[in-house]
């Protein structure tokens, strides 16, 4: 009997706010909140954004005057709204109309020689045999080159790609524990891991001693490492700007390091660690390992996810030159304007020219329905599984092919044999890989053309996160289930409201692309579909909490899901304590730097277990041959 992993806490941050609890997806469609939600939304953000903080049991305003919550909105409401979503590049990334490189010149001597002065320690080693050098003292020398000299020297340039998916304007995750220097992506995970953990409304420690220590599993990856200045960024460009390599940025520039922080300095864990990059679809990649590790019974419980924090020049200037970003011309083209619209630079399944890059940290709490079913965890989702499939032969190495036929149409075919036809032709949903290219529009909608022609599947819906908080590379399908768990908690379809209409080319016949936000009835199934350069494609089949409460009540009867009601109570209760508090800006990080360090000494070996005395349950060690009938 396969073991069902259940979501039961999922955290992070975006362009559109914080994870947890919706608040990110709420954001997204807030126009269609009630008045209670749209209030929680707004004062989230506010605190959020430090545009208010909490203290003595009052929200105060940066001027220390007190704000009410109902007056959130009233304040602080456009700010809010402005400072969140796509939008204009802000400085703390890097100035998008003066972005700093150097400029290469050739400079030949007017004279005689090139002449100019400074220190002897500044000279290059070796000197160049046709420099002459005049030592003047004082550690100085004159020097006189007599041909041309290449140099390069600070310059400014306008740049093309002017709009991103950032976090919330004033979020800083550095700020909120001793985060030591380090790359932006991993001050999100923490962050993001915290924000997951905590919104369970169970203590970890609970959870492990529920089970054995190696029971537990972080899968985890960004795709191209950390490349801001503190990683893989300032490693590599160091030398050629005069600066020092430090003794942090190799290590902290590797695509683990979210995995490795999350095991060393938030849980502690001596379980399964696993990193998997596949591009865009990264995050579902690393789901599905801990899917079927879970399904298999190696694992019980898992932290899934990705972060990426990439809004750095060079990673723009790299996807910019693939002509894979929509920039300033392009938008003025399509909208024949004199200034871009930098609110909708990503318009998927629209008229486009390019994606719009985004940072985002995404994080999943996986258990499975037993140890659910006994701690009286929330059910948020379930994930009956994830199909990866590459693309065969390719001409560019870049461009889309047809593994993403299988991945979608195993996925579909698997939740009409699990919940029926119906389910799956009136009561499912896509989320779109949809970057926001003029490729992507065709190709993506074209595989759901065809295989809602297969499965006689009509006015599909299909959203797309990507035209609000940008394409955030590992972490994208992650926004995907942040949307997809939103839908089912609020029966509100996000529409894409950056187009003004679906493009002539998309083959829509059977889907629902709408322009606008739309309540709708109650969803049983979600498709999260990602196509990652490469070929790396990916599609998650994931269960709604109603459906899936009702599979686990068919599996352990009606008594045991009133006992579990009853546990549910407790937990619901820690739940909302840390959403008032997250919403009161209070997020209390989990970073155990130094902390809970396993003691050596202490460790009880035998031949059939091992036990540390830091964790309530020992480890068991195999004691069957699994090859019996080969040996």
């Amino acid at each position: 009997m396969a073991r069902l992993p259940l979501i039961i806490g999922m955290g992070g941050i975006n362009a559109a706010g914080r994870t947890s609890f919706h608040q990110g997806f709420r954001r997204i469609v807030i126009d269609k909140l009630n008045a209670q939600a749209r209030q929680e939304t707004f004062v989230g953000l506010a605190s959020l954004m430090n545009i208010v903080s909490y203290q003595q049991g009052t929200l105060v305003d940066v001027d220390g005057n007190t704000v009410a919550p109902s007056e959130i909105e009233a304040k602080f409401g456009q700010q809010i709204l402005a400072g969140t979503l796509i939008r204009k590049i802000e400085k703390n990334h890097f100035d998008p109309d003066a972005t700093h490189w150097h400029q290469k010149m050739n400079i030949s001597p007017t004279d005689k020689y090139i002449s100019f002065e400074l220190l002897k320690k500044e000279l290059p080693k070796p000197v160049p045999s046709s420099w002459l050098l005049t030592d003047i003292g004082e550690a100085r020398v004159a020097v006189k080159i007599p041909e041309q000299l290449t140099i390069t020297h600070d310059a400014y340039r306008d740049n093309p790609i002017k709009a991103a998916g950032q976090f919330p304007t004033g979020f800083d995750p550095a700020k909120l524990y001793k985060s030591r220097y380090q790359p932006r992506g991993l001050q999100a995970t923490i962050f993001a891991a915290t924000d997951a953990i905590r919104s369970t409304g169970i203590e970890w420690d609970a959870i492990l001693d529920k089970i054995s220590p190696d029971e537990v599993g972080v899968y985890s990856a960004s795709i191209a490492g950390q490349l801001n200045d503190e990683g893989l960024g300032g490693l590599i460009k160091s030398r050629l700007t005069g600066s020092r390599v430090s003794t942090k940025q190799l290590a902290l520039g590797l695509n683990t390091m979210s995995t490795d922080f999350i095991n060393a300095y938030v849980i502690g864990n001596v379980g399964t660690t696993f990193t998997s990059s596949g591009a865009c679809a990264t995050f579902l990649y690393n789901l599905r390992a801990a899917v079927h590790d879970m399904a298999a019974g190696r694992i019980r419980v898992a932290i899934v996810g990705s972060s990426e924090a990439a809004i750095t020049p060079e990673v723009i200037e790299g996807f910019g030159n693939m002509s894979a970003l929509a920039n300033e011309e392009g938008l003025k083209r399509l909208d024949g304007t004199d200034t871009a619209d930098h609110r909708r630079t990503s318009r998927p399944f629209g008229k486009n020219c390019g994606f719009t890059i985004g940072e985002g940290a995404q994080f999943v709490i996986l258990m499975d329905d037993a140890l659910a079913l006994a701690m009286g965890a929330k059910v948020l989702a379930s994930v009956a599984d994830v199909f990866i499939n590459a693309d065969g032969y390719k001409k560019s190495i870049t461009a889309p092919g047809p593994g993403n036929y299988i991945t979608m149409a195993k996925s579909v075919a698997l939740a009409e044999q699990v919940l029926g036809k119906e389910a799956l032709q009136q009561r499912s949903f896509i989320l779109a890989h949809g970057s926001s290219t003029p490729q992507n529009r065709v190709t993506e909608s074209l595989i759901y053309h065809r295989v809602a022609e297969c499965f006689n599947i009509e006015n599909w819906p299909v959203a797309a996160p990507k035209a609000y908080v940008g394409h955030t590379l590992g972490p994208a399908s992650g926004d995907q289930m942040a949307m997809a768990l939103g839908v089912f908690s609020d029966n509100i379809m996000p529409g894409i409201t950056t187009i003004d209409k679906v493009a002539d080319d998309v083959h829509d016949q059977h889907l629902n692309i709408a322009t606008e936000h739309w309540y709708c009835h109650d969803m049983d199934i979600a498709f999260i579909n990602s196509k990652g350069f490469g070929g790396n494609n990916a599609t998650a089949t994931i269960f709604s909490p109603k459906v899936t409460l009702a599979m686990m009540e068919k599996r352990y009867g009606a008594e045991a899901m009133q006992e579990y009601q009853q546990k549910l109570i407790s937990v619901e209760q820690a739940q909302q304590v840390y959403r008032d508090n997250a919403n009161n800006g209070q997020f209390d990080l989990i970073y155990k730097f130094g902390e809970g360090l396993i003691n050596e000494d202490d460790i009880e070996l035998t031949t059939d277990k091992i036990k540390f005395a830091e964790f309530k349950n020992s480890i068991a060690l195999p004691t069957k041959n699994p090859f019996d009938d080969m040996v």
